[in-house]
């Protein structure tokens, strides 16, 4: 079975109820045949970087949208082009060229910052994000902010971190079979917060974590 196949039977995985949250199809024109819509823009099959962001919109956003977009993404919002450039800073690479998706592929209830327990978080790793891990087989999995690194571990039998530092510092390898691996690595999200927060007692530390992990896997932009 291909790998678009493989990724095929999660996305009629995600199309079923789950608890209390809305599926893409409830909202007309964004059902789609992808796991998250992040992956329309970034849908590199054979990458070896990875993306994987906590979840991908919510249920007011999407009642006030205009519509999809052909990226499943604003490239113009502060959060995207944050993280167009570390990215392309520690591996010289465009997000296009990655395999990048949504931990969480459910539509929560409220507003973007709607808060998804942790508990959910930890069944969506386990329904779709290890499965993608192990269909896409990158080198390195970058998961954006600590619920989601947290999840992704929790799902893999490891511990939560506590705090961002500690995630960081704490990558983890995921068996992909054939004597092969990924290695899931923390970074901090890409949005203001985020990069406020990782950056606050010494600037450029968000651009220096990144290349700390390009550099351990090989991947760096002057290979």
């Amino acid at each position: 079975m291909s790998k678009q196949q493989q990724l095929g039977e999660l996305v009629e995985a995600r199309r079923q109820p789950f608890k209390h949250y809305k599926r893409l199809g409830d909202y007309p024109g964004f059902e789609c045949g992808y796991v998250s819509p992040y992956s329309k823009g970034a849908h590199n099959l054979d990458s070896e970087v990875m993306i994987l962001l906590q979840d991908w919109s919510s249920d007011d956003a999407l009642v006030r949208s205009k519509g999809p977009s052909e990226l499943g993404r604003d490239p113009q919002l502060p959060t995207n082009r944050s993280l167009d450039e570390l990215l392309h800073a520690a591996f010289g690479m465009k997000l296009a060229e990655t395999y990048a998706t949504n931990l969480f592929p459910y539509i929560k209830r409220g507003g973007l910052s709607s808060r998804i327990p942790f508990g959910d978080l930890v069944h969506a790793a386990k329904t779709f994000a290890l499965p993608q891990i192990r269909i896409v087989a990158p080198k390195v999995v970058v998961c954006l902010g600590a619920n989601t690194f947290n999840a992704l571990r929790v799902a893999a039998g490891l511990e939560r971190c506590r705090g961002m530092a500690c995630a960081i510092d704490s990558p983890f390898d995921i068996t992909l079979g054939e004597g092969r691996k990924a290695t899931a690595w923390a970074q901090a999200h890409p949005g203001a917060w985020g990069q406020r927060n990782r950056n606050r007692e010494r600037p450029g530390r968000t651009v220096e974590d990144w290349k700390r992990m390009s550099e351990a896997a090989g991947l760096g932009p002057l290979r």
